[in-house]
């Protein structure tokens, strides 16, 4: 019989297995301060005759913005992020386009509920304005079914945790997969928090992607 202190185990491993990634990138600081003031500048034009925003209100613009000139090097970031990403991934169908690209504004009080994008193979964010209790978002397991068994932990950690805060400041932008369920915390600033959304689908999906696989 194998007792605990006895030598049992030649080797072991503990293998991960398909991950849930997000691509964090910090945009290079002269770079995002010249954008940021031309995208701020075309949020003031868009939002002028509308009225402030009061405590736990939150504004999303049109999901156009991506055709607007002043977002323009916003968008050359982007798709050089989506580039390496597919790279990353090894995909074989590299052709895609933005599908969508939105601001969103929240100010003190508002927050995002949980949600994802469908409809798209990719999702981001991109952070123009973030403050001290306003500068995190929140990612949420896509596996549901280990929410059926919840054991207490002695500690939270990557493998055994149901949500992940990732911390952004001004500049950041983040890449991740569209099915992947996220959501943002009340805003607690006094300043609003102002960030750019974004989709990315394959180009041309139904001819060249929605074959079927068998």
């Amino acid at each position: 019989m194998v007792k605990e202190r006895d030598l049992w185990i030649e080797a072991s491993d503990v293998i991960p297995m398909f991950p849930a990634l997000v691509w964090k990138i910090q945009i290079e600081a002269d770079l995002h301060d010249a954008m940021d003031a031309k995208i701020l500048a075309a949020l003031e034009r868009i939002r002028r005759d509308l009225p402030e925003l009061g405590a736990g209100q939150g504004w999303q613009s049109e999901q156009t913005l991506h055709e607007c000139e002043e977002l323009r090097d916003l968008v050359a970031c982007i798709n050089n992020a989506a580039k390496s990403v597919l790279r990353f991934l090894r995909t074989g169908y590299d052709a895609f386009e933005i599908t969508g690209c939105w601001a969103t504004v929240l100010a003190k009080g508002a927050m995002h509920k949980v949600h994802s994008h469908p409809n798209n193979f990719l999702s981001g964010v991109y952070y123009i304005r973030t403050h001290p209790g306003a500068d995190s978002i929140n990612f949420h397991d896509p596996r549901n079914q280990t929410g059926i068994i919840r054991p207490p932990v002695m500690e939270l950690t990557a493998e055994n945790t149901d949500q992940v805060v990732v911390r952004v400041k001004n500049g950041t932008l983040l890449v991740f997969p569209a099915y992947l369920q996220h959501s943002v915390d009340a805003n607690t600033s006094e300043q609003e928090r102002i960030s750019i959304s974004f989709n990315i689908m394959f180009s041309a999906f139904t001819e060249n992607l929605s074959k079927p696989l068998w």
